[in-house]
């Protein structure tokens, strides 16, 4: 069965975010398994709450990071300032670690800063390290980047580039909450004061083993062609410019096992593969040139036209 610390974080995090259980599920599975997380949607459905609502559940140092266009790669990693010591005559320079040296990165329209701004997280989200002034600095493990971004067509928005859209394990949308979902967050309390009052329900430590136990959930001979085949088929499709790469097809495999283990399995089924491809695809798979169709489909798509071994 899922452990009670996981199950309690999942319950904690529906009350905050109301009535979105498989995406809070899809975000814990996709930290489980390792992965960066983007959450993309429209303004005012609860993104940068759900952000803040995870890395308080999972009892991680974390910093919030608003993303503008006047965002700078220093203001993201920090700089060498020269600082003159008292009473002397000369000084030296020290650095100032910036706001990604934590373990929860919530990286808050990320789409909003330039290009030159975004790409100071491509190391750290790789490597779980970063390179300044000629030194490598390690980042806390773990280390997690939670974005939100704005869809691209909105004022003021960047694109992502390719090569650190494939750094996400996994991109969720929110969508408007249903009719009952709605009335219970004009009835209930502000969420920024459900946040405030929000404990942390599984420890560090607990959250790191939590983490090597998904790594063994056990995956089958079988298991692994149905993947392959899925992986093949999205390489093969002339609907895209590029199809998954093997970055994503081991994502892929890490956060089908996080599922099973999320529904209480030590071994990973085709089911648990079928729920998370959607959220694995819509940032990785790009139209061949005329081609409009929304990628959303397109795992949906991808799922019927390749059958379980």
């Amino acid at each position: 069965m899922t452990p009670s610390a996981i199950q309690l974080a999942i319950d904690q995090i529906n009350r905050i975010v109301l009535g979105k259980d498989k995406q809070v599920r899809l975000c814990l599975a996709c930290l489980l398994a390792r992965g960066h997380l983007l959450i993309e949607d429209v303004p005012g459905v609860g993104k940068t709450t759900l952000a803040h609502a995870l890395a308080r559940t999972l009892g991680l140092d974390f910093h919030r990071i608003q993303f503008t266009s006047d965002l700078l790669p220093a203001d993201i990693l920090g700089a060498a300032i020269y600082d003159r010591e008292a009473g002397q005559t000369s000084g030296k320079f020290s650095f100032h670690p910036g706001p990604i040296f934590a373990q929860v990165i919530l990286a808050d329209e990320i789409n909003r800063a330039s290009p030159k701004a975004q790409s100071a997280l491509l190391e750290a989200m790789e490597e779980g390290q970063v390179s300044i002034e000629g030194e490598t600095r390690p980042l806390p493990a773990p280390f997690f980047v939670i974005a939100t971004q704005n869809p691209s067509d909105q004022i003021g928005a960047f694109p992502l580039p390719e090569s650190q859209l494939d750094r996400f394990l996994l991109r969720i949308r929110l969508g408007f909450p249903d009719h009952a979902a709605e009335r219970a967050l004009l009835r209930g309390e502000d969420r920024r004061d459900l946040l405030a009052d929000l404990q942390a329900a599984i420890t560090h430590a607990e959250f790191v083993a939590q983490q090597k136990i998904v790594q063994h959930v056990h995956v089958s001979d079988a298991l692994l062609d149905y993947l392959q085949a899925l992986i093949a088929a999205s390489r093969q499709d002339a609907r895209f410019i590029a199809g998954l790469s093997p970055r994503a097809s081991l994502g892929l495999m890490r956060v089908a096992q996080a599922w099973a283990y999320l529904a209480g399995r030590d071994f990973v089924q085709p089911e648990d593969v079928q729920a998370v491809l959607p959220a694995l695809t819509p940032h990785r798979l790009f139209p061949a040139v005329g081609l409009v169709q929304p990628n959303d489909d397109w795992a949906a798509r991808i799922l019927l036209e390749v059958a379980i071994p």
